[in-house]
């Protein structure tokens, strides 16, 4: 079978039903645990049971051999007896990443005086201005590149972190091995993979009732942390510059620019599909999506392929964040992606004042548009069929009163948004992890469901 995740990026759609049952039988017919469980979070028609599954099978073997080394390890832990609780952040990407634009205000705004926030670093330093604001936002900054799995796990049981916070699940370069190990006695999943990591690796997932409502529980191995708003984090530091025109990031003086930055694998037939219905249903509207080289051919001919001008697309190269958040004042309206919702991409458009409509679905990396609408206020953009979306989005695009005035409610909402709002959030995340912490020093297990 060819790569379902290359063809996924370079929207190469003729296979894609085929691709679809492929898929499903590396996942159900022999159980080998060969299917990554990222690909399936934008794979229509899997539910939060199938993600589990396969996210276990993903793991079995080395689980297994992990559990042997455990015991070989034989990790113990004392008491915190008063002191600060130790927070180790565990990921790939601390340099000029989404996770570190998202959570850079948490980092800097945790409470020195009830934690020691620590970071376990296994990327590459890219030398560039988000590195160094990392390095200077943790307590201590350890590069665990050269070590082992093994190693790094006692790196960070000898230095007593009590709560590991793993930032990448199964995203590119992650290292699931060193959680396997259990160097802390209590392990959460948080921000940079929407979904469970199976049986064994960590005791909660950070979360909201939004994204993963009580009575999905069982599609987890993870307990249940909710904040009170969206789990996501999302600073308001850096200035958004004016807003540049679009003459000059090539986008046509008149009609409705509609707007997805999403990666483009994340795209299906059926939206796209939706998209090429709403550029036709609005003369002179066109379709601004992120750069995407390999990709960008492909798409021109399925837009021709529907009956729409292909160059009615156009793509929008990478720019430094700052560059980035101007430019998104020029969209009239963000065109969410579905089964797996924008993410940083849908907060960055509602700080930059550009409304989002969504269509949320059953799992987590399919409510976190909607999750973040809420903590905006916008839930009248939240939608739950692709019939709805359209009309929806439609109606927006045809009535210039209407989208202004959602223009209007999003900018008025920004300031006291609770999305925004980084002393709460941190303040809520730290509640979280007092709890948990807690619970454990008395010999409890994790809650089912904790909330901040």
């Amino acid at each position: 079978m060819r790569s379902p995740g290359r063809s996924r990026s370079m929207c190469e759609w003729d296979d894609f039903a085929e691709d679809a049952k492929a898929l499903d039988d590396l996942l159900t017919a022999d159980g080998s645990g060969a299917l990554s469980p990222f690909l399936l979070l934008s794979q229509p028609g899997v539910g939060a049971t199938d993600q589990r599954r396969c996210s276990e099978l993903w793991t079995r073997d080395r689980r297994t051999a992990a559990a042997a080394q455990r015991h070989t390890l034989d990790f113990r832990f004392r008491a915190a007896d008063g002191r600060k609780i130790k927070l180790g952040y565990l990921s790939n990407d601390f340099h000029d990443h989404a996770t570190a634009l998202l959570l850079i205000e948490t980092l800097e705004a945790h409470d020195r005086e009830r934690f020691c926030v620590n970071a376990y670093s296994y990327g590459a330093d890219d030398g560039k201005a988000m590195r160094h604001r990392l390095v200077g936002a943790f307590d201590s900054f350890v590069d665990i590149r050269a070590l082992s799995d093994g190693d790094a796990a006692r790196a960070i049981h000898r230095d007593e972190v009590d709560i590991l916070i793993d930032l990448k699940g199964f995203t590119a370069n992650a290292r699931t091995g060193i959680l396997m190990l259990r160097p802390a006695p209590v392990q959460v999943n948080y921000l940079g993979y929407p979904g469970t990591l199976g049986a064994e690796l960590c005791d909660y997932i950070i979360t909201d009732d939004y994204v993963t409502p009580s009575a999905s529980a069982a599609d987890y191995s993870e307990s249940f942390a909710y904040m009170p708003h969206s789990y996501q984090p999302r600073g308001r530091a850096g200035p958004i510059g004016p807003n540049p025109g679009r003459a000059s990031v090539g986008l046509p003086e008149q009609g409705v620019v509609f707007c997805c930055f999403n990666q483009a694998y994340k795209f299906t037939p059926e939206m796209f599909d939706v998209w090429c219905r709403l550029l036709d249903a609005a003369p002179g509207s066109v379709l601004w999506l992120l750069a995407a080289p390999m990709a960008e051919g492909n798409l021109r001919n399925e837009a021709w392929k529907r009956g729409v001008n292909g160059n009615r697309l156009v793509f929008a190269p990478d720019m430094a964040q700052g560059e980035h958040l101007a430019r998104l004042q020029l969209a009239d309206l963000v065109l969410d992606t579905a089964p797996y919702n924008a993410h940083t991409t849908a907060s960055d458009a509602l700080w930059a004042g550009a409304p989002i409509v969504t269509c949320s679905g059953s799992t987590f990396p399919s409510r976190v548009a909607g999750s973040l609408l809420r903590a905006v206020g916008m839930p009248e953009l939240i939608t739950d069929d692709l019939g709805g979306y359209f009309d929806l989005a439609s109606s927006l695009a045809a009535d210039p009163r209407r989208l202004a005035a959602t223009r209007a409610k999003l900018a008025g909402n920004r300031a006291g948004a609770a999305l925004f709002d980084v002393d709460g959030y941190t303040r809520d995340l730290e509640g979280l992890y007092l709890t948990m912490w807690r619970r454990h020093a008395v010999g409890l297990p994790p809650a089912a469901i904790l909330a901040a």
